[in-house]
């Protein structure tokens, strides 16, 4: 907790040079809490807008909330290890980031292992999430207070339905997906059934334009804003991967609250995280609306079959070397 200039030491002040000031006065404002938050998104991205617009207000009584975007006072992947410097109070990170410090956390960077939004809040309010949580604050120094839904990445394919039909992974057999560049990603892609193509983001318009891809994954804002759906037909609604953040905070700073201020700050970090999702689920659910006018089919696939395989397909990978015994078994207890 950082104060610029406590109430006693103020009052002290004053008086010695026989300045007397109200209990009301302006430099109480002093006494807040400083709460500095770094963020790579930009002012307008939905997590910014819940912190800004939910989580300050809340605290206002007590904290200065001072946030930074797109990357501007530290760097994306560098927040977490600000925090634990003691350098920065807050960032909004991702289970990715946790896993570089932590790698059990790759856990939640798995397809299928988030079902839904209220999944990811169940599995993060879940006694599972306990011993992840208490080694995030004992070794690194960084609370997780909320978890925020990012969204649901779906398979977006150039041939129409009537040409090629997604039930299960079997059917995207042979299909060139475009995924992102990383071992992770592309482990990803062939354990959807597909056969995954690295590319650049920049350049997959034009590939999905001239054929030389089938299709390409990501959550339907991005299918929107990318205008992907002016040269592609269908969506299938895999979700197979639910998308998340945390909102963090020093431990330090986080035991230098009262415990009336630590109530508040969790209170106000899970009405910003429940505001942001609800905004961001229904954005899904106008975007599909907005496709299918676009002459986009889109259908969900059988779930069921695609979890199954991508499950069983990351159990017997090196990927999950790391998980703890059980926990994945306790997360799909928690689902529908």
């Amino acid at each position: 907790m950082t104060f610029k200039l406590t109430r006693r030491a103020a009052v002290s002040a004053l008086v010695a040079t026989g300045v007397l000031f109200s209990a009301t006065s302006g430099a109480l404002a002093d006494d807040k809490v400083q709460l500095r938050l770094a963020t790579s998104g930009s002012e307008t991205d939905q997590r910014s807008v819940a912190m800004a617009e939910v989580f300050a207000p809340l605290v206002a009584d007590f904290a200065s909330y001072e946030p930074s975007y797109n990357g501007t006072i530290f760097a994306q992947g560098t927040e977490l290890d600000a925090i634990s410097r003691g350098n920065l109070e807050m960032s909004i990170t991702s289970a990715q980031e946790l896993a570089q410090f932590f790698p059990e956390f790759s856990i939640f960077t798995a397809g299928y292992v988030h079902q839904d939004a209220a999944h990811q809040v169940a599995v993060f309010n879940d006694p599972l999430m306990d011993a992840f949580k208490q080694k995030a604050e004992e070794e690194l120094g960084v609370k997780l207070l909320s978890v925020m839904y990012l969204g649901r990445r779906q398979v977006n394919l150039r041939q129409p339905k009537d040409e090629l039909t997604v039930s299960t992974p079997a059917d995207l057999d042979g299909v060139n997906l475009r995924m992102p560049g990383t071992d992770a990603w592309q482990f990803l892609g062939k354990a959807l059934g597909a056969a995954p193509t690295p590319m650049a983001f920049s350049e997959v318009y034009t590939a999905l334009s001239t054929g030389a891809v089938d299709g390409q994954d990501n959550p339907l804002p991005t299918v929107v804003d990318a205008k992907f759906y002016e040269v592609t037909n269908q969506i299938v609604l895999t979700s197979h991967l639910v998308d998340l953040n945390y909102i963090a905070i020093g431990k330090e700073v986080w035991d230098g609250l009262t415990p009336e201020q630590q109530a508040k700050v969790q209170e106000a970090a899970d009405a910003a995280a429940e505001a942001g999702r609800q905004k961001q689920l229904q954005k899904e659910e106008d975007l599909v609306s907005f496709l299918k006018e676009q002459g986009m089919e889109i259908y969900e696939p059988d779930l069921a079959a695609f979890r199954d395989q991508v499950q069983s397909m990351y159990l017997d990978s090196e990927f999950a070397g790391a998980w703890p015994d059980g926990v994945l078994e306790q997360i799909n207890a928690l689902g529908n």
